[in-house]
């Protein structure tokens, strides 16, 4: 009986702390001297489309930015240095600092952005060939109803955000990814290209996309 019990505890022990360091969000933009405070762990650079855990503490530096859209709740955040916050679950709380600028963005917007690290570890790695790039998928009329809402929202985050801000064409281009339109990925990619041409990110996503696609 004792040892179940502390086997019991050692379950919710774990399982509250595998809760509390749940991934909360996302950082799409960094500038200047950004970096982070695990409650568990080495502190580290804060990157662009690093995961953000709940209860890191966010340091940026006088002259530095950082942009964060938490998952939960569709809420962008920019900081503006010197300030510092903790995140939460569905919000920053601040520590110091100016109070960051607040956006809602469109929703599935956030969970779209979530996998973008995960395509661009895979275009760095090789990954795998997409499936059906022989030829274009036809979409059903719900998934044809997604991407319409998908691109409604691509264009209205792009009429808010910075001209050079990659943001909008990286959401798309997961939602496309999804669906297999490999033509209109190419096109987020080269748009991407042209907003920032020494990005190295986009540039292996268009290198991977470029290889994977049927002349």
């Amino acid at each position: 009986m004792g040892k179940w019990l502390v086997s019991l505890l050692l379950a919710l022990t774990s399982g509250i702390a595998l809760a509390q360091s749940a991934d909360v969000a996302l950082v799409n933009l960094v500038t200047g001297d950004v970096n982070y405070v695990p409650q568990a762990g080495a502190p580290g650079k804060v990157r662009p489309y690093m995961k953000v855990r709940d209860g890191d503490r966010i340091n940026v530096a006088a002259g530095g930015q950082v942009r964060v859209v938490f998952f939960e709740g569709a809420r962008q955040e920019l900081w503006a240095g010197p300030a510092s916050f903790r995140a939460g679950k569905t919000a920053a709380e601040p520590i110091s600092g100016k109070a960051a600028e607040t956006t809602n963005l469109p929703a599935g917007v956030p969970q779209r952005m979530a996998r973008v690290p995960e395509l661009i570890q895979t275009a760095k790695l090789g990954g795998i060939q997409l499936r059906g790039m022989t030829r274009q998928q036809q979409a059903s009329l719900d998934q044809q109803a997604t991407l319409a809402q998908a691109r409604a929202s691509y264009e209205k985050m792009r009429n808010e955000m910075p001209a050079t801000d990659i943001a909008p064409e990286l959401y798309l281009y997961a939602v496309l990814y999804e669906f297999l339109v490999y033509d209109e990925m190419k096109s987020m990619v080269a748009e991407m290209r042209r907003k920032q041409p020494d990005n190295e990110d986009v540039k292996a996503l268009d290198a991977w996309l470029t290889s994977r696609m049927v002349r």
